[in-house]
Order: C-alpha cells, then structure tokens, then sequence
C-alpha cells in the first residue's frame, strides 16, 4: 500500500509541493531526500511518486509554477507613462516578492540544481519577466525621462534590488509595505536617473 490510509489525492498532492518548498528552502534541495517529505506530509515515500516522477520533477515545477504566477500577475499598459510603469512594476514585484518569500529564495537560491533541461526552462520564463522591465527602461530613455547606460544591466540590477526586501522585510516591522514600496519607487526612479 503506497499510500498512507485515508490520504487523499486532491489534498496530498499540494501538501506535498508545500512540504517541499518548505524543506528545500529550509535546508537546500540537496539535502532533502524524498523520504523527509515524505514524512513531513505523513505519507509513504512510495506515493511520492504518483504525483512526481523524482525530486528534480519537483523542484522544476515549483519554479515553473512561480514564474508562470508572476507573469500572468503582471499587466503592463504602454500607454501610461514609462516612470507610471516603472512604479507599477516595483510595487508589483515588491508584493510578489513578499507574499513568496520561500518560493522567491527558493528560485534564486536552487536555480543552479535544475537540470540543463529544467535550467533552460526556468530562465526562458525569467528572462520573459526581465524583459517586460527592459521594455520599459527603453521606453523611458527613448522618451528622454530615464537615463541608463545599458538597459540590461539596469534591469537586472533592479530584479535584484526588489528581490532583495525578502531577506531582510518582516510585516509588523518598522515600515509598513506602502512605506516600503514608496521608498523602493524612489530607489528606482533614482537609479534610472526618473
């Protein structure tokens, strides 16, 4: 018997992506074995394996699975003003940051164990996000209300700035999230000479 009595698909299966996520942020996908999640679900390590193939299926499709929200959560509208969008896109990402701080460190942290496969998977879908920013930096110089040497660059050195509030912001703490993100708008503006 596989698994556990009384398990049952439609709840296993998520608790199972939850205890992995946890695990592999906590103490690294290399250290995790099949077994401990497992155990920190309750089931057999055998019924595992009817909701993913092995441990990389599974590290592969949370990071998917995270992209893919990030990218259906974000709407830019070109016709707003490129600073208008540079700010909707900090607070959007500040609020997708914050509200995965796991899955976020996760997909920073574990990049470098997918596969080459997982890999190329994973950054196709993280360079269709950068360059959503990209397009509006170059929208911004080409408007003459941003100045960036590189716009690559800028962008990625912005992804980094955002991402960084997860290691460090704790709701409850001293700045609430509105706070925050006028402040990280500010950054950014300054950053690209808005």
């Amino acid at each position: 018997m596989a698994r556990t009595q009384g398990s049952r698909a439609e709840i296993t299966g998520p608790l199972i992506r939850e205890a992995a996520l946890r695990l592999f942020a906590r103490h690294g996908y290399g250290a995790v074995s099949m077994r401990q999640i497992a155990a920190a679900v309750g089931v057999q390590a055998g019924a595992l394996y009817a909701y993913t193939p092995d441990k990389q299926s599974l590290l592969a499709d949370l990071l998917e699975d995270h992209m893919r929200r990030v990218l259906a959560g974000w709407r830019d509208d070109a016709r707003l003003d490129p600073v208008a969008r540079l700010e909707r896109f900090v607070r959007n990402h500040i609020a997708n940051t914050l509200d995965s701080q796991e899955t976020v460190f996760l997909s920073y942290m574990e990049l470098r164990s997918l596969t080459a496969e997982n890999h190329a998977r994973i950054t196709a879908l993280r360079r269709r996000y950068e360059d959503a920013l990209e397009a509006i930096l170059r929208a911004g110089s080409d408007a003459g209300v941003m100045r960036t040497q590189d716009t690559r660059l800028a962008t990625l050195a912005l992804i980094g700035m955002l991402t960084g509030v997860s290691n460090w912001y704790r709701d409850g703490g001293r700045l609430d999230r509105e706070t925050l993100m006028r402040s990280y708008c500010a950054f950014a503006r300054g950053a690209v000479g808005a």
